[in-house]
């Protein structure tokens, strides 16, 4: 998925900066850890809002379009978690618009619109998506003012800048109660079927609201995803906020590192690590099979049971015939003088071969001495001497100094791999060759795999004294400062070059904002089939990458995409966003009648 270069140049350009005060109070992120498990869990989080939940309208007025009311109601959230919500956001103000007379007045539609990011008051939602669904379909709206925006916003917020972390699930668990609050109140009115949509975090928001609702209701979540962690750590969001800040606050105070920290889980971790491992354990078995077999067949049926049991691989046609990549799994030996320059090799092996020759260029250009090239380029521990640390950070090659550092990674990576892989090739090929010959035992010499080393014409990770090489605990710490040679940047995290598993605050966002917004920790709705989530194909601001999907969470939703970027999708494609919606609700209008669904 290619990211919308218009999302970051967009992005860039807003001042608005996010969590400029730090995670919020402990304690506070402790009681809302705890209250998630009571609101992720539809029948209990249904109780907490009282059917008759007083609501007061204060304005009533016909306008063109229809009724317009205006009332407000207190929010549950203040009732189950005192203290916890801003005084001037305990106060949840929102507008309705419904038509004058309902085409079918044993259905009056309504769907509740939540809002975005930086969509304060009312107007933009109401003349966008309200007035619109209601000239072309005769759906009523109801705009609820997010808390920290518009009426509910504290007085030393600018814009939209919410002060601490924990605010995004104050915020969030504000609405999923007060939006139990105004589906009560379109019951006691007799208004229905009832719906819920949002655009971007109002399509989140307008999720998780509709994961408590225990009766059938209309879903159209826009330009949202499964949860809030990737766009915060992965998104064009992600360089608006103070890491530096957040990680400080992070290791300073213990109560972050030592306790909240065990409170929260990282949900697609596990998962998707387990998906991939099974698909690629599937394709490395039945590829070992295919191999053992094909072995199998050409040796002769006359040959011994404990003849060794080569594998070779065999390059392509174009190449010579008696060139060959032998990897003989009893003596576990790589043969690389046989790998000729032309024959296929993995992305490791190129890799080396470019930093060779990036160094190579530099000694060329004079830019490194001729020791500093030996020792770079040679596969024995080395030692840096005063001369070749000054050098190197004179270096501008950024390209060079991550090439430097992955190839250390990857060789150790594909050591342990290629180890891995011929113990498992090793005993399924044995097993195989046992039963096939009538043999029950494994030889001996069979039993141990040492583990395989790298070429040594390309190693980098010196072997005598594996205790101070490089390896992947010492940069998941810190990329660079591990790193004798390369001087400090200044900036601790860069959120663009540093990935999220190479920091522990970072790690804890992580773990949770999945906590808080996963929907895979909240129950599934409770009819999937009025579910039409709209998506865009090219979205920076809402990446999908390594996130569940809502379909395998949410089996029976419909989820659509559009050709363009989250900025883009918004600025053009409101259109479509109501056309979903009017569909999801002639979806609904089917079942609907005598005032309730029907099954």
């Amino acid at each position: 998925m290619s990211a919308s270069k218009l999302d970051a140049v967009y992005r860039s350009i807003l001042l608005t900066k996010f969590f400029t005060k730090g995670w919020g109070k402990p304690e506070n992120l402790r009681r809302l850890f705890e209250f998630r498990k009571v609101v992720s869990n539809r029948e209990e989080c249904f109780k907490l809002v009282e059917r008759d939940y007083p609501v007061t309208i204060t304005k009533e007025q016909n306008v063109a379009e229809g009724k317009l009311l205006e009332g407000y109601f207190t929010s549950p959230l203040e009732k189950h978690l005192p203290g916890i919500v801003p005084e001037i956001a305990q106060k949840a103000h929102f507008q309705a618009l419904l038509p004058t007379k309902w085409p079918d007045k044993d259905c009056k539609p309504v769907c509740l619109h939540l809002a975005g990011t930086g969509d304060h008051f009312y107007w933009r939602r109401r003349n966008l998506m309200v007035k619109p669904l209601l000239k072309e379909a005769g759906i009523g709206g109801i705009i609820l003012e997010n808390p920290f925006y518009g009426l509910r916003k504290p007085i030393d917020q600018i814009r939209s800048s919410l002060h601490n972390v924990s605010d995004i699930f104050v915020m969030g668990g504000c609405l999923i109660l007060e939006s139990l609050v105004l589906f009560h109140w379109c019951e006691r009115n007799g208004l229905g079927p009832l719906g819920v949509t949002g655009l971007s975090m109002g399509g989140h928001m307008a999720s998780l609201a509709a994961t408590n609702w225990p009766k059938p209701l209309v879903l159209v979540p826009c330009l949202s995803w499964s949860t809030a962690s990737a766009v915060f750590l992965q998104g064009v969001m992600a360089h608006s906020i103070n890491w530096d800040l957040l990680e400080d606050q992070y290791l300073s105070d213990g109560e972050y590192r030592e306790k909240l920290s065990k409170m929260v889980t990282i949900v697609d971790e596990a998962f998707l690590a387990g998906k991939k491992f099974a698909r690629t354990y599937s394709q490395n078995m039945e590829k070992n099979v295919q191999t053992a077999t094909q072995t199998k067949t050409s040796d002769n049926v006359g040959n011994n049971s404990n003849k060794n049991l080569d594998i070779t691989y065999k390059e392509n046609k174009n190449e010579s015939e008696n060139t060959e990549k032998v990897i003989d799994v009893t003596k576990t030996v790589l043969d690389s003088n046989k790998i000729v320059k032309n024959a296929n090799r993995t992305e490791l092996e190129n890799q080396i071969e470019n930093l060779n020759e990036e160094l190579k260029k530099l000694l060329e250009e004079g830019k490194i001495n001729q020791a500093l090239y030996e020792k770079l380029i040679s596969n024995k521990k080395f030692e840096l001497d005063p001369q070749d640390i000054e050098d190197i950070n004179k270096l501008t090659e950024n390209k060079l100094k991550e090439m430097l550092l992955k190839c250390k990674v990857e060789l150790r990576n594909e050591e342990t791999l290629l180890s891995e892989t011929l113990t498992h090739t090793k005993e399924s090929n044995d097993m195989t060759e046992q039963r096939s010959m009538g043999t029950s035992n494994i030889t001996a010499d069979n039993t141990n795999v040492p583990t395989l080393k790298a070429p040594e014409k390309n190693e980098l990770i010196p072997e005598a004294d594996k205790s101070k090489s490089w390896n992947i605990t010492d940069f998941t710490s810190d990329i660079w400062a591990n790193l004798p040679f390369f001087k400090p940047s200044g900036k601790k995290i860069d959120i663009g070059k540093i990935h999220w598993r190479d920091r522990e605050a970072l790690q804890f966002m992580r773990g949770i904002m999945d906590e808080c917004t996963h929907l895979s920790n909240f129950s599934v709705p409770f009819d999937t089939s009025l579910i039409i989530a709209v998506c865009a194909q090219h979205d920076a601001y809402v990446p999908r990458d390594d996130v569940g999907t809502l379909e395998e969470i949410w089996p029976g939703a419909e989820v659509r995409y559009v050709d363009a970027g989250h900025v883009s999708a918004y600025l053009l494609h409101q259109s479509l966003f109501r056309s979903c919606i009017i569909e999801a609700f002639e979806r609904s209008k089917k079942r609907w009648k005598d005032g309730k669904h029907i099954d």
